[in-house]
């Protein structure tokens, strides 16, 4: 598993990460991670963006991609000391 993915320069830290190739010959990144009401703001207003800079830390990867999934477990991190798990899956552009 990859320990850092950079969104932006924004670090994340997936528990779960899967490579793919797409269809199309372009990479498919599906990661798993917590986000904490500390963080929260911060993340969900990056997330907004769709489109980053991806680069996965550890291994050769970098690429521009764009979001084709997303989900949170919880939408209001907001109470001090909640965390919610976020599932996030990025597309290549080519």
């Amino acid at each position: 598993m990859k320990d850092t993915v950079l969104l932006n320069q924004t670090e994340l830290k997936p528990y779960s990460f899967k490579k793919e190739t797409a269809d199309n010959g372009a990479v498919k990144i599906t990661m798993d991670f917590k986000v904490h009401s500390s963080n929260y703001h911060e993340i969900t207003t990056l997330l907004y963006n769709q489109t980053f800079e991806v680069n996965v830390l550890g291994e050769d990867l970098s690429f521009k991609g764009t979001i084709i999934n997303y989900s949170a477990s919880l939408t209001n991190l907001y109470v001090e000391g909640a965390a919610g798990d976020f599932h996030l899956e990025l597309l290549e552009i080519q």
